[in-house]
């Protein structure tokens, strides 16, 4: 699949310069993945090797390639064909229509019904709780200007979400409808539990949202409180409750739930705040570069 993943970049790419370069990221694959990218490397030295030191993850693999790309204009794209390389021709002429960054939006996925539907709802509630435009039409494949590159590689953010640090970051963007192909070989690593660890990561990186919200809850759960304890007072003057005790016993319990609610949410997001700041870890650990520097 390197190899034909290869031929059809260059074909593609040639078409409009020269002078061009491909990165090659392997993010620990389990088979012989690095092995043929060392020989694409070795047959043409504008192909560039990396190889990581462990599987961190496709975003993170994205974030070590961006990092060595040097070009004016960066394609992202993934290597199981589903990113068609012979769109890159239409991404970059959409480019020079005078957009910084254009993103390949899918007009149908290779994809069941059934994942399609919830891909689609899932982005709706993504989008509102990491406060940025989501689109389930849209993923890594775009063509990127160096100064939105720059600005995404600025980030400082442990956790790397590549299409959220696009629409963050903002610059003048465009969409492109192209056609979605057929995966060349394999299946998709993103099994249910993955995509819920990685969406629930992403939505915690990019937004305090989740706990505004918790807070906001505490708030409303604290109001309610009051009111009910206003009723059971009401209640007790009239004779209405038997059981002596009943009315405060539930009073507190409604009062000080939502207080204490509202007070791990206001802690939550600052501790939250900290906590990312506090780990300096590197995004990415590199163990073999070909054809770079």
């Amino acid at each position: 699949m390197v190899e034909e993943l290869v031929t059809r970049i260059v074909a593609s790419v040639s078409s409009i310069t020269d002078d061009y370069e491909i990165i090659l990221v392997n993010d620990a694959s389990p088979d012989n993945s690095w092995t043929e990218i060392e020989k694409q490397c070795d047959l043409n030295p504008k192909v560039k090797g990396l190889n990581l030191s462990r599987n961190f993850g496709q975003h993170y693999a994205i974030t070590a390639g961006l990092t060595y790309a040097k070009g004016e204009w960066i394609v992202v794209m993934d290597c199981d064909l589903q990113d068609r390389p012979e769109e890159i021709p239409n991404l970059y002429a959409k480019a020079h229509e005078g957009y910084d960054s254009v993103l390949a939006q899918r007009i149908q996925r290779s994809h069941g019904w059934f994942k399609r539907l919830g891909s689609k709802w899932f982005y709706k509630v993504f989008s509102y709780l990491t406060e940025t435009k989501q689109d389930a039409s849209v993923a890594n494949f775009g063509i990127y200007n160096r100064k939105v590159i720059d600005a995404v590689l600025s980030m400082g953010d442990a956790m790397r979400y590549f299409p959220t640090q696009i629409q963050w970051v903002g610059f003048k963007k465009a969409y492109l409808p192209i056609q979605h192909g057929e995966r060349a070989e394999g299946k998709s690593t993103y099994n249910l539990s993955r995509l819920f660890r990685l969406a629930f990561d992403t939505i915690i990186s990019f937004s305090d949202k989740p706990m505004r919200l918790m807070v906001q809850m505490g708030l409303l759960v604290t109001l309610i409180s009051f009111i009910v304890g206003i009723v059971f007072i009401v209640r007790y003057c009239l004779g209405l409750i038997e059981v002596m005790g009943f009315a405060s016993l539930i009073i507190s319990l409604w009062l000080l739930g939502g207080i204490v609610i509202s007070l791990i949410g206001v802690v939550g997001i600052y501790l939250g705040k900290l906590f990312e700041k506090a780990k300096e870890r590197p995004t990415f650990i590199v163990n073999n570069k070909r054809n770079i520097d």
